[in-house]
């Protein structure tokens, strides 16, 4: 290793390799950053409805909440100087629809999961976990993401 060279992050694939991965090796003296959850943004953002007489309808569904979630977190990392591909760990938080009977659109978070990563622009995936909680700041939610990022 040269000197002026630093240890990789090691991403540990699950075997066989799915969508998650087993769990990310961050060396010692790594840049990190550790993003608070973020919730999805209204879908017009022009809408003149306040805030707390919002409804599912004025941010989605879950994997329309999942993709704002994540173009939220994009932004956030990229004002940092960070990207998608630098993410090691997330942590979703999916409140259950009630469209489907209160259970969190599992399969509607992934489909948007996979938007950004294991993707050409992204080929990075993350070690995460996913959980179903019985509600978030407010009833209009269906997810919230926590992201910690490495490089």
């Amino acid at each position: 290793m040269a000197a002026d060279s630093k240890p990789a992050i090691v991403r540990h694939a699950n075997t066989p390799p799915g969508l998650i991965l087993q769990g990310v090796t961050v060396p010692a003296g790594a840049k990190m950053l550790y993003l608070s959850g973020q919730l999805a943004a209204p879908i017009d953002p022009a809408s003149k409805t306040p805030p707390a007489q919002m409804t599912t309808a004025d941010f989605g569904d879950t994997k329309t909440q999942t993709i704002s979630v994540f173009s939220k977190i994009k932004a956030i990392l990229a004002a940092q100087g960070y990207a998608m591909g630098d993410i090691i760990k997330l942590t979703v938080f999916v409140a259950g629809d009630p469209k489907l009977g209160g259970k969190m659109d599992f399969a509607g978070m992934n489909d948007a999961f996979k938007m950004y990563f294991g993707t050409a622009e992204n080929p990075n995936t993350v070690a995460r976990s996913t959980v179903q909680v019985a509600a978030l700041a407010g009833p209009a939610f269906l997810v919230e993401i926590e992201a910690t990022a490495a490089k």
